[in-house]
């Protein structure tokens, strides 16, 4: 009977302390607790940090599509574009058949001091041989790039040499620029095209409005298409030299971290010109922070196609090792109270990275009414003239614009996906260099005076031949005048600079030239920004 009662009692302290155990078994310490049963008792040995990486990928797919963990690696090559610089030897290159050519020195960088010039074949550095053995971009700036201070021991081919070129390069910080583009498109409109939301933006966008306020802009075209977006603090600074004070630019709102208002402090510098914002699929995040606050304050008008529907703020959290953990903490919305962000479903990333190709299924990219079918629950008004504006995901453009594709063929596809209009130009300018230079004092008078000849295209069609794409007449004459200009624009670009290219290039896209119908005339700009309902 002794043995029994204490069996029983044993008993009951066991399932208490199971009890109490479960209740301190947090999902937690099971997590550390899987962990080190799969580190002491796995058959194998066990790469800890391989396992813990898995996890904390795996927790975090189960959440949104943008709450992401990256590598040391990974980390790095995210946060570089935003933060201005990186370190390297600072030229812009291209591979030409496995061989790199430089197209462009950074003016003032480490290679235009010591010599490097546009044409020069890199063909080692550090005893590492770069050219003629198939190395993609990615290794390469690996090899190129390289802390500040540490050298470069590069050999060079150059036109008339008959050895390699030896240079000796110290690495420095070499500016990443957000402003991709800015020039004057007529005698009162500026174009300012804008690739990404990093440290320096404000400051470039503020240079660049100052430069073409000095040439006479008075109204400004904004160009954000494939701008993915980036820090969101610039696009709150630039929206702010827009508005007026006291005018809300964005909020966020999470059910841990509350409410947030981000407002105009004080009026903006650019309060009287017309405003138009270039917008497209691709724009994302940041651009929709400044082109929603641009449409729901009735500032400027949207041209384009539906952004892409970024609305969720990630947090970075850095590890000791240098990777990192983004995690989505709360939502952007528009002043008018419409939540950017498009829909998803936790874990579902497939469907979420499919939404792109579905709008081009359902004929969003080719036609308005595609996209305006949308239930009263996500109707929202702009804040000061009462305009109807729309939820549901992205911002959806006052003026919509759908793709062009009355020039595009399979022929001019695959001239392009083979490098034979890249390579072709670049031959061109290396053969014609300083003939181009000697004719054409500036990129006006290459854009007004410089012509493809029926002899140029000839040469593309043949180098075309040679690179395996077959000739199709009827397929070239349809492509035709967009070949020409894209032969043209990288030519001037290759001499110039990026905005040669955009202003050859700027007949042919159809959401500039909507802007620029739109902001040159009054009535058709004011047309836009009418009291609604």
């Amino acid at each position: 009977m002794k043995k029994i009662i204490i069996s029983i009692a044993l008993s009951l302290l066991t399932l208490s302390t199971l009890a109490q155990l479960k209740m301190q078994f947090t999902p937690e310490r099971k997590l550390r607790y899987a962990e080190q049963i799969i580190e002491n008792y796995y058959v194998d040995d066990v790469d800890t940090a391989k396992v813990v990486t898995e996890a904390i990928v795996a927790m975090l797919k189960t959440l949104d599509p943008h709450s992401t963990y990256t590598s040391p690696e990974e980390t790095r090559e995210l946060t570089e574009p935003l933060e201005g610089n990186f370190s390297g030897i600072g030229i812009r290159f291209q591979m030409v058949k496995d061989t790199l050519y430089v197209i462009e020195s950074v003016p003032g960088g480490p290679s235009e001091k010591m010599g490097i010039i546009p044409g020069d074949l890199i063909i080692e550095c550090n005893d590492t041989v770069i050219s003629g053995v198939k190395m993609k971009n990615p290794a390469i700036m690996k090899v190129l790039r390289g802390p500040k201070g540490s050298i470069a021991n590069l050999k060079v081919l150059r036109k008339g040499s008959d050895k390699p070129l030896e240079f000796r390069i110290i690495r420095d910080d070499i500016p990443i620029y957000s402003v991709d583009v800015s020039y004057m498109v007529n005698d009162s409109v500026g174009y300012i095209s804008l690739s990404r939301f990093a440290e320096t933006t404000t400051e470039e966008v503020k240079a660049a409005m100052k430069n073409l306020r000095r040439q006479g802009m008075k109204h400004l075209i904004f160009d954000l298409t494939d701008n993915g977006g980036g820090y969101m603090h610039p696009a709150i600074d630039l929206a702010e030299m827009f508005l007026k004070e006291g005018d809300m630019v964005v909020y966020t709102e999470s059910s841990k971290n509350g409410t947030a208002q981000s407002v105009a402090e004080s009026d903006g510098d650019f309060l009287d010109g017309r405003v138009v914002v270039m917008v497209n699929q691709y724009s994302a995040s940041a651009s929709e922070i400044l082109s929603g606050a641009i449409q729901d304050n009735d500032r400027g008008v949207i041209v384009g196609r539906r952004t892409f529907g970024k609305g969720l703020v990630q947090r970075p959290f850095p590890f000791p090792d240098g990777s990192m953990m983004r995690l989505t903490i709360s939502r952007y919305h528009t002043p008018s109270g419409r939540c950017i962000q498009k829909p998803y479903v936790d874990g579902d990333d497939e469907a979420y990275q499919r939404d792109m190709l579905e709008r081009y299924k359902s004929g969003e990219f080719m036609n308005a009414d595609s996209i305006h079918h949308f239930p009263d629950s996500l109707k929202f008004y702009t804040k000061r003239l009462n305009r109807p504006v729309y939820g549901g995901g992205g911002i959806l453009p006052d003026k919509f614009v759908a793709i062009d594709t009355t020039m595009y063929s399979d022929y001019y596809r695959d001239l392009i996906a083979k490098g034979v209009i890249n390579n072709f130009c670049i031959n061109y300018v290396d053969t014609h260099r300083n003939e181009l230079k000697a004719r054409y004092s500036n990129d006006n008078e290459f854009v007004s005076g410089f012509t493809i000849t029926p002899q140029m295209m000839d040469d593309v069609i043949a180098l075309g031949k040679k690179e395996g794409v077959e000739y199709d007449e009827a397929q070239y004459d349809r492509s035709r005048p967009l070949l020409e200009a894209v032969i043209k624009g990288l030519i001037g670009r290759d001499i110039f600079e990026q905005a040669t290219y955009s202003k050859v290039i700027a007949d042919f896209n159809p959401i500039f030239t909507e802007a620029l119908t739109i902001i040159t005339d009054p009535a058709i700009y004011g047309s836009y920004l009418t009291p609604g309902e």
